[in-house]
């Protein structure tokens, strides 16, 4: 959807530099840029580059001030977080969406409540007293189940299945097969007979506001409690998260990260790709754990800004000067 720059630098509070007619219908990389198109720097070093490209205009730093105080050879929309800002013009520069429409396929209860301006995809399935916010998109094959509740402006792409009970906030995206509040992994297991039995999987889960989830995630549904993600958390694709598991605001887990049940991860923690925590585990806000590092059941990992690695995990520098211990042992021992 086109914009023109004078158009973007009001929506963004952008400082723009240059003809304010320029009109951008696209982001790109420097590399693909073409004549419709807005790209960005976020250092000095890359603005020469973004000049020379094919990109209609450029979102850059204040650096770009001290470069350029007039017209220059491109128009800058000048922004402190050139990164950010470039996110943020991505989403007013889309598509616009496709008239929405319930498919005619799709299977929807009676007893189903669908807000206004919803689209419901092909061979979707909707269950009993369903609840479907304004605005909101349910992709082909998506399934639904009964006394679900779904906020306004969500996404839940193709194939994911929602089961009953669970409730998603506002602004929630779902990406393609995921699935939300199928039963967690716990069993009892008979001395008599050594056969294991299901402990109770009849808890809820809850996604808060503006959280985001990758293709194929799976998040159990609490066993007799709830678990719950809570606002503006981001996960990655193939991620388990079991029952009970608590996660607070503005997280971000990494791909192929698993949590048993019970953890609790707190504030703004970022987690790298196929870390692996045990069960009642907790990780203190802000901490910071590297990928494939393991942290064993129980343990609590505290330290705002600390980047934790290894197994099991500790602060990096501990876990750095070991390795190098154990390398000095090893040429020592031949």
């Amino acid at each position: 959807m086109s914009q023109t720059l004078r158009s973007l630098a009001e929506k963004l509070g952008c400082h723009l530099l240059g003809d304010p007619s320029v009109t951008v219908s696209r982001v790109s990389s420097l590399q693909s840029a073409t004549s419709d198109s807005l790209v960005f720097v976020d250092d000095a070093q890359h603005l020469d580059a973004a000049i020379r490209s094919q990109a209609a205009a450029i979102i850059a730093g204040d650096f770009a001030t001290t470069t350029f105080t007039g017209p220059g050879p491109k128009s800058l929309l000048i922004s402190s977080h050139p990164r950010l800002t470039f996110a943020r013009a991505a989403m007013l520069l889309r598509e616009p969406e496709k008239t929405r429409a319930i498919h005619p396929s799709a299977v929807v209860a009676a007893s189903a409540r669908i807000g206004k301006n919803v689209s419901i995809g092909p061979h979707a399935v909707i269950g009993e007293n369903a609840e479907i916010g304004d605005e909101t998109t349910i992709g082909p094959g998506a399934v639904i189940g009964e006394n679900v509740e779904i906020g306004t402006h969500c996404r839940i792409d193709a194939n994911v299945t929602v089961y009953p009970g669970v409730r998603l906030g506002n602004r929630v995206l779902i990406q393609a097969g995921a699935v939300l509040g199928s039963e967690g992994f716990g069993y009892v297991r008979d001395p008599h007979t050594g056969r294991y039995e299901q402990s109770p999987q009849i808890g809820r889960l809850i996604l808060e506001d503006d959280v985001e989830i990758g293709a194929n995630s799976t998040i159990d549904r609490g066993a007799l409690d709830e678990t719950r993600i809570r606002q503006g958390t981001k996960i990655d694709n193939l991620v388990h998260i079991g029952h009970n598991c608590l996660i607070g605001e503005n997280v971000i887990i990494a791909a192929q990260t698993g949590l048993s049940g019970s953890v609790t991860i707190e504030d703004n923690v970022i987690m790298g790709g196929q870390v692996g925590i045990g069960d009642h585990a907790r990780v203190e806000a802000g901490a910071m754990i590297g990928g494939q590092a393991g942290i064993l059941p129980k343990k609590v990992l505290r330290g705002n800004g600390v980047v934790f690695w290894g197994t099991p995990a500790k602060p990096v520098r501990e876990y750095l000067k070991e390795l190098a211990f154990l390398a000095r042992s090893a040429r020592k021992a031949k």
